[in-house]
């Protein structure tokens, strides 16, 4: 079967419609967007508060909202009618991706001008924001076949949240605690490497292994979420 881009862009269209009709999904987005702006308004925002709040942007709009899309979804009982129609599971996938991809993309942006941020260099760091998005919506559609309905969705959500938003500080007490360490492998935490790395005046050469990680974690969290669509259409 061909990759259908009007399949895709129905779904597209369909998704846009519930989440502008649910304004507990659609607050979410205003979250990271007042963060930024008070950050702003306190002067001297450093890059690890602007990557807080790029972080929490990631986490709280790409990964939930895409979670709240899939089960909705399966609380509506509509998911099993998608996954039995014409559309394949690439088209399905993408367009339900879709939107969350833009509106991130969309915060993000708008979070890096109120907060004043103009990264050194805006290509490497817009390809590093990309690929965090893919991983966390590839995150948002696991949890959302996991769950039933939005509210259970808002609630496995949450430790997500504080992981991928905070997370990168536990790092700062690896020397006490060495399993913490592994916090800096994290997707978060080597957002904020290549940011500060980039800022220093580091080219693609530099930060190489950065994306590298990521791109682990975006291939992982994929392979897992295709699993768990696959076994969730033969249940």
């Amino acid at each position: 079967m061909t990759f259908s881009l009007k399949r895709t862009l129905a779904i597209f269209q369909k998704d846009y419609k519930d989440v502008s009709k649910n304004m507990y999904v659609s607050f979410t987005v205003i979250v990271p967007l007042v963060m930024a702006f008070l950050y702003n308004m306190e002067g001297g925002v450093g890059i690890d508060i602007i990557y807080t709040v790029m972080n929490m942007s990631l986490s709280l709009v790409g990964a939930y909202i895409q979670c709240s899309l899939i089960a909705e979804e399966k609380e509506k009982n509509t998911l099993r009618g998608l996954m039995l129609s014409p559309a394949s599971t690439l088209e399905i996938m993408a367009g339900k991706s879709l939107l969350t991809f833009v509106t991130t993309l969309l915060v993000i942006v708008f979070s890096a001008m109120l907060m004043d941020y103009q990264p050194e260099n805006i290509v490497i760091v817009g390809a590093a924001i990309a690929l965090s998005t893919l991983f966390y919506i590839g995150l948002g559609t696991i949890l959302g076949l996991i769950t039933k309905s939005v509210m259970e969705a808002s609630v496995v959500i949450m430790p997500f949240f504080f992981i991928f938003t905070f997370g990168s500080y536990a790092a700062l007490f690896a020397e006490r605690f060495p399993i913490l360490k592994a916090a800096e492998y994290m997707p978060n935490s080597q957002l904020i490497e290549l940011a500060k790395e980039v800022q220093a005046g580091a080219g693609f050469g530099d930060v190489w292994s950065n994306l590298a990680v990521i791109a682990v974690w975006i291939a992982a969290v994929f392979i897992l979420s295709y699993v768990t669509f696959k076994k969730r259409m033969m249940d």
